[in-house]
């Protein structure tokens, strides 16, 4: 029988790293970098393929922490592109 996996834990923050951006756990992969690549038109599949250490269903949460989070998400990108300015 396979473990279930709580998709709540496969994305995690934290402020001391990656900046307090979301990322998937367990890896540096940052969500907003698979959401770049889904944007370009990659499926999921193929960016956990290019990627090689995340599993599809990696990708399927970091995607729905996007989709359920995007405010939160364009927020800190749009301070972040401000304070580079």
């Amino acid at each position: 029988m396979v473990a279930s996996v709580d998709i709540g834990t496969v994305s995690s923050k934290r402020p001391e790293f990656k900046s307090g951006d979301a990322y998937v756990t367990g890896t540096g992969v940052r969500v907003t970098r698979l959401v770049v690549y889904h944007h370009e038109g990659y499926t999921p599949e193929q960016i956990a393929d290019g990627f090689g250490h995340l599993n599809l269903a990696q990708v399927h949460a970091a995607l729905a922490y996007y989709h359920a989070n995007r405010d939160e998400i364009f927020d800190r990108e749009s301070h972040a592109r401000r304070a580079a300015e």
